[in-house]
């Protein structure tokens, strides 16, 4: 079975330096060291920066800070940008709120295959357990199986059973389109997949459904879906909610899209 020779993680920020600090010393940690990062920057300012050029003096891996003016929500076009600054074959989107375990990358790798899109699974953090996360930078690829059970009976994390249980690479695969756990905060993609596509369309405007419009036009030109849970988890750092000004007129531009089957994104890769 064809698996990527270099992976790609994209990840996406703004203006939370001490979060994405704390995603990417967990990705400095993988288990797996065959990868490259790209941050995508939705025009954070010079905090960020200044974290991102600490932080990659020591990377054991590439580094690259792809970096747009803050023009409002266009995490879409961020995606794109950090697309086309990637080497590698195998695209995994990650939010800089979300810290990997240490096996992130390797699960990745191992649940690869053409054709396939993996969309991963992530485990929320509270508000109050975030902050003694990032004020305390604990480690949280070494919690033990204890202390994850002492989390969620607490209430600090909202599920513990797909941190303590691994399933194999068996029965993930569905030839049938569903809209559960659609969220690019983490999902992996062929990069020639994306290309056929398009990538994720810049004409979304406003907080919501990107994602969902990316998985349905792969959908639509073939590519199934494989679900990461039991294997690719993320913890979920809080973060207020966004605006969701525009989250009704996005979402009805995804379903008209996934019932007239369009592919190609109308503003993407493409046209940078």
């Amino acid at each position: 079975m064809l698996q990527p020779s270099i992976i790609s993680l994209v990840v996406t920020t703004y203006n939370r330096p001490d979060a994405l600090a704390a995603v990417i010393e967990a990705c400095f940690a993988q288990d797996d060291q065959n990868f490259e990062i790209i941050i995508a920057d939705d025009g954070s300012t010079a905090n960020t920066r200044e974290t991102i050029d600490r932080l990659r003096e020591r990377s054991p891996v590439p580094l690259l800070h792809v970096w747009q003016p803050d023009e409002g929500f266009r995490a879409a076009m961020a995606r794109n940008r950090g697309t086309l600054a990637a080497s590698g074959q195998y695209i995994v989107f990650l939010d800089g709120d979300c810290i990997p375990q240490r096996d992130f990358v390797s699960r990745h790798r191992a649940l690869a295959r053409p054709g396939y899109l993996v969309s991963g699974s992530r485990v929320l953090l509270s508000q109050e357990f975030t902050q003694r996360v990032l004020a305390e930078h604990i480690d949280m690829q070494g919690l033990g199986a204890a202390e994850l059970l002492r989390l969620r009976s607490k209430g600090h994390i909202n599920k513990v059973l797909q941190l303590l249980a691994k399933w194999p690479d068996k029965g993930r695969e569905s030839r049938r389109f569903t809209w559960r756990r659609i969220k690019s905060c983490n999902l992996a993609v062929w990069r020639s997949d994306l290309d056929m596509v398009n990538g994720f369309d810049e004409s979304f405007t406003g907080w919501g459904h990107e994602d969902s419009d990316l998985v349905v036009r792969l959908f639509n030109a073939g590519v199934m879906r494989k679900d990461g849970a039991f294997a690719t988890e993320v913890f979920h750092l809080w973060h207020r909610e966004a605006k969701r000004d525009l989250e009704s007129s996005n979402r009805k531009v995804v379903l008209e899209r996934a019932e007239n089957g369009t592919i190609v994104a109308t503003q993407g890769l493409a046209q940078h």
